[in-house]
Formats: C-alpha cells, sequence, structure tokens
C-alpha cells in the first residue's frame, strides 16, 4: 500500500486552516473537480468560472477524504471532514509551498514556459526524467494561478524530479509562480507573437517570460532558444538574477547544438552535440518544431546534475514518446472501406504553432493519404493585428499543399477570403457552423487535422469525425 499523501494534521498546517471533523480515509490525493474525483482525495472548492463550494456534497459522495472550503462554507448533511481557511486558493497555495519545501536536497526541480511546446516539452520531460527517479509532473495543463499550487500540493514527498508548466497571459503573472516552484532550472522554450493583444510588442511577451528566472534557485541554470530572435534579451535577464546558461538550438555556439535533423511521418531521427559528446535518438513525433523541443529536454537533463551516460539513457525514453491528445495526437480511424487520418491539434493555436502544425501535416506520405484537410479555427488573443495574423497563414497552407481548408471563427475569414476556390472549404462563424460541412466532405484517404485556440472549440470537430468513422 502506497504511503498517503499528506497527513492529516501535517496538510490543515500547511494550508493555514483550521480542522472540522477528521478524515475517514488517508489523504491520496488533491482534485478541483467532483466529476473526476477519486476516493481519498481532497476536493479544493475553488471560485473561479464556477464556485466549487457548490460541488463539496458531490465530490464526498464520491469518496473525497476532506475538502478544502471556506470558512464561512455551511456544512451539509453528508459532508466528511472539512480544512476551513479564509481563502482556498491561498489554502491551496500554502500546500504547494509545504510540499516544496520538504522535497530532499538531491530533488530537482525544472519549471518550463515559452509561447509554444510548453505541454509538449513537460511530456517529453516526464518521459525522460522518469527513467533516472520517481518524477512527478501535471496532467494536464495545469500552468496557471491555480494549476501551479495545485500541481506543487499534489506533489509526494518521495519525488526526485518534478517538472512544472508555467503559462501565462499577462505581465506580471509569472513571477509569483515561479517563486512558488523555486526550480533549480527553467527552460523558456521559445517567444512567438502570442497574446498580442496583452502586450505592447513581442519584446514585452520575450520579458513576460523572462521572469522564469526570477524564481530559479541560487546556482540554477535557464536553458534558452538560441535561434530565438530574443535570446539575448532572456540570457541577460537570466545572468542578472545569477543564473548559469545553457543553449539549445542549430547555432553553432549552442551547448545542445542539432547536428542532423531527419523528419518522417511519425518519427524525427536527431543527432545532437551536447557538451563535449554527442546523443543520437529517436522521437516518436513528427516535426521540427518537437525535435527543437527535445533539445532543451537534454539541455535540462544534464543541467540537474545527470551525467553524460544518464542523460542518453533519459533521452531513450522519447523514441516511444508521442505527442498529448490536443496537441499533435495522431489516431487512424478506420470506417466502411477504408481510413482517414486524424491530427488533432484542437487545445491551443499561435501563428507559430499553427505553422509548425501544417509543416508536421506536410510529412504525412500522400502514397497512403492523398488528399490534406485542414480545419482551422481563431487564434485568440491577438489583438488588433489578428486578421493580418490569421490572412498571413496561406504560406504556410500552400506549403503544407494543403488541398481544401475549413475555416471557423470571425478572424478566420481573412484566411478563407484569400484561399484559392478551389481550396475553400465552408467558412462559419463558429466551429458549430463546421461540423456538418467537414464530416460530409471528408473522405476514406484524407489527412485531417483540426486546430485552433481552446476558446474556439474545435474539439467537438474532432470528436464528430472520431464518431462518423467508428473510432480509432
Amino acid at each position: 500500500m502506497s504511503e498517503p499523501l499528506w497527513g492529516w494534521d501535517e496538510i490543515v498546517r500547511a494550508a493555514g486552516a483550521t480542522a472540522d471533523g477528521m478524515p475517514t480515509r488517508t489523504i491520496a490525493g488533491l482534485s478541483i473537480d467532483s466529476r473526476g474525483l477519486a476516493p481519498g482525495e481532497v476536493f479544493v472548492a475553488l471560485k473561479d468560472q464556477r464556485d466549487g463550494h457548490e460541488f463539496v456534497s458531490a465530490a464526498f459522495a464520491r469518496g473525497a477524504a476532506a475538502a478544502l472550503v471556506d470558512t464561512a462554507y455551511v456544512k451539509k448533511p453528508g459532508d466528511g471532514a472539512l480544512i476551513r481557511v479564509a481563502d482556498t486558493l491561498d489554502g491551496s497555495t500554502g500546500i504547494a509551498r509545504a510540499a516544496r519545501a520538504r522535497l530532499s536536497p538531491e530533488a530537482g526541480v525544472v519549471a518550463v514556459t515559452g509561447s509554444v511546446g510548453k505541454t509538449s516539452t513537460k511530456e517529453m520531460l516526464r518521459a525522460c526524467l522518469s527513467r533516472l527517479g520517481p518524477t512527478h509532473a501535471p496532467e494536464k495543463s495545469f500552468n496557471n494561478h491555480w494549476g501551479v499550487p495545485l500541481t506543487l500540493a499534489r506533489m509526494p514527498a518521495s519525488t526526485r524530479y518534478a517538472v512544472i508548466e508555467i503559462g501565462m497571459n499577462h505581465a506580471g503573472e509569472i513571477i509569483p509562480l515561479t517563486k512558488l516552484a523555486r526550480p533549480h532550472v527553467a527552460i523558456v522554450t521559445t517567444v512567438e507573437p502570442v497574446h498580442l493583444g496583452h502586450f505592447a510588442s513581442v519584446e514585452a511577451i520575450a520579458d513576460a517570460k523572462a521572469e522564469i528566472v526570477e524564481g530559479i534557485e541560487p546556482g540554477g541554470v535557464a536553458v534558452l532558444n538560441r535561434d530565438n530572435p530574443h535570446f539575448t534579451r532572456l540570457e541577460a535577464a537570466a545572468r542578472a538574477h545569477g543564473a548559469d546558461v545553457v543553449s539549445f538550438g542549430t547555432h553553432e555556439r549552442c551547448y545542445v547544438r542539432m547536428v542532423r535533423c531527419v523528419l518522417g511521418p511519425d518519427r524525427t531521427d536527431i543527432e545532437a552535440e551536447c557538451g563535449n559528446g554527442r546523443i543520437v535518438y529517436a522521437l516518436a513525433a513528427p516535426g521540427r518544431h518537437m525535435a527543437m523541443n527535445s533539445l532543451a529536454v537534454a539541455g535540462a537533463i544534464e543541467a540537474l546534475g545527470n551525467d553524460f551516460e544518464s542523460t542518453i539513457h533519459a533521452m531513450g525514453a522519447l523514441a516511444s514518446f508521442g505527442p498529448p491528445q490536443g496537441r499533435g495526437a495522431r489516431e487512424k480511424l478506420t470506417g466502411t472501406g477504408g481510413a482517414i487520418l486524424l491530427i488533432d491539434e484542437s487545445y491551443n493555436a499561435n501563428p507559430a504553432s499553427m505553422c509548425a502544425a501544417l509543416e508536421a501535416m506536410a510529412l504525412v506520405p500522400r502514397s497512403e493519404y492523398p488528399r490534406r484537410i485542414a480545419v482551422l479555427g481563431d487564434m485568440l488573443e491577438l489583438g488588433e493585428a489578428a486578421p493580418e495574423l490569421h490572412g498571413g497563414l496561406l504560406p504556410a497552407v500552400e506549403a503544407a499543399g494543403v488541398d481544401l481548408v475549413f475555416t471557423a471563427g470571425p478572424n478566420m475569414k481573412a484566411l478563407h477570403d484569400r484561399l484559392p476556390a478551389a481550396r475553400q472549404g465552408h467558412w462559419a462563424a463558429t466551429s458549430d457552423g463546421l461540423v456538418e460541412a467537414v464530416t460530409a466532405q471528408v473522405h476514406v484517404g484524407d489527412t485531417v487535422m483540426v486546430k485552433g485556440s481552446f476558446g474556439s472549440r474545435m474539439g467537438p470537430i474532432v470528436a464528430a469525425l472520431r464518431a462518423r468513422f467508428g473510432g480509432a
């Protein structure tokens, strides 16, 4: 039987709380979703899009060990032990701080941010570091003001390596999260024109990403993309906070330098110089952008103090690594008469990730899937530049040899209007308006990529294609 994640007195003290009752189960985890809560978890009643206090009783019905609630919460029949705090977000942050503090001195913490590639890099790190010791990372993209505390609060004391993903939409949001995580290594995957609706320039975005170095532990390392035009800016910020810098990319002065990259339809073969040695490894994910992120992973593993042989061993895990759902996962869907290849990129989108996804789609051989279809939803938070950035995707669409493009959202109308008539699929104001047109025109032998920002709700189109073609 595994050890409890938290003792009762320990978690109450960490939250700065008052105990109301005693749990009848050992504490096995924490959850903010009563629907997916596992028996033994503490339900955290956050106030976000919905007030979590509405679901406390449902959480206990599913087997919650306890619930973290506001002091004023009125206990209901059937409720179990309560951890009462003035503010549940502050309480979960206190638990997170205690979880970070109880790690052993030998433990290594990596924080990951960047305009593109945070989640994929986090998942690569999880796979690689798990070969070297007990590794903890968020299951989903829990990278905001409540997601980072929740990730840390769920971290077992026996963790050898922790990987923390940190995102932002505005300046100043990364600082409290990186200071909470206190990473030994901080990665900035890249800086791109994302969230331009909230920033005056891409340089301002770079400065916001550079905030991650403010939480680096003394003697820590920043792993930075030397191919990015904002490298010098990021490097200066890192050194100003006393961090060493490990660079990655194709630049001749990179510490982790790509020497060879062979792109295939479902894997990438990479050779890289890493310090004074060479690493040759396979990545079971297509696309040059994925290969670049893997270089950052190699740099981080070594920056954590692992020797060269351990780094080689860890990178071997990427031979079985696949992109996460919604971020490039590929499914062969078989229906009557044959199959289609579905590329699910429905979780997020920005100009850089759109171009990268289209480039990766073009690697699928036409000999197996003759026709290429792109179903694209609005890229959000781009401000006044949004129409031009959407219309500016046309060269990437043409370079990828896309035969038919369906678009959803007011900004994607700019791309639709620039497409040649032969490539124009249906345009709709919302993704709901595309479902019928897409499912009617996709046929056996097609590669179909669905991509858009999370708020564009492209997921239902993915679900509709799965339903029509009978699942994987």
